[in-house]
């Protein structure tokens, strides 16, 4: 058995963003890059490597990739190009375990997120492109018994209580608007997500209660893979 890594994620690495908030600059982050790499990529690292494992018993479809660049965790530096808001970096760490097929973060995926006073473990697809989009509300019009066992799953609804994500105000257009799903073919987004507290991540054993959650997220998951043609 591989050695593990992953100690869990402590006081310092949500110090570290609390102080981004007051601080969200270049020259703070510069001055402060030592302990980013330290507080933030380190334990990041630990854990999408120590994750490996348990995420293949849930789907050997996904990917744990360990790498500090194009793997499975978020770049801190944010996309400022087309927003006004301009704030460079993003202040919360953030990790996903994307499918096989995908080639990035529209793809279905699991996802934590570790944000002060934030902290949430699930699973989902977020903003698919068009076509995706419409395979996916599809699936749901055409298969009203296959959507409605993924929205009454019991282990399901007591991990996250619903599947939610943005919607539309409007029906999309060539859909029924008396669909008795169509709250959910209005959707543009499709997730699941459990809340967590510091305390409860702050241990190695974070590591399989996170691969337990996406475990739960298994009847949403396996919904939108076949909705896109991917294996599950």
């Amino acid at each position: 058995m591989a050695v593990k890594k992953f100690q869990g994620f402590d006081n310092k690495f949500f110090k570290f963003f609390e102080e981004l908030q007051d601080n969200n600059s270049r020259e703070w982050f510069n001055n402060n890059k030592n302990r980013y790499e330290d507080h933030i990529v380190t334990p990041l690292l630990a854990f999408i490597e120590d994750m490996q494992e348990p995420l293949g018993k849930v789907s050997k479809n996904f990917v744990a990739n360990p790498k500090k660049l194009g793997g499975s965790m978020f770049r801190i530096y944010r996309d400022v190009r087309f927003s006004k808001d301009k704030r460079p970096y993003k202040e919360h760490g953030a990790c996903q375990f994307r499918h096989v097929a995908g080639k990035d973060a529209h793809a279905p995926g699991f996802y934590v997120h570790l944000e002060p006073g934030n902290i949430l473990v699930g699973g989902g697809i977020w903003k698919p492109p068009s076509d995706k989009l419409k395979e996916i509300r599809l699936a749901i019009a055409s298969d009203k018994a296959g959507w409605s066992r993924v929205k009454d799953d019991k282990r399901l609804n007591s991990t996250f209580k619903s599947v939610n994500g943005e919607s539309l105000t409007r029906p999309p257009r060539g859909f029924d608007p008396e669909h008795p799903h169509i709250d959910d073919i209005k959707r543009t987004t499709f997730f699941v997500m459990k809340p967590f507290t510091k305390s409860q991540i702050s241990k190695p054993d974070f590591v399989d209660t996170a691969a337990n959650t996406f475990k739960s997220a298994s009847p949403l998951m396996k919904f939108l893979c076949r909705a896109v043609g991917a294996d599950y």
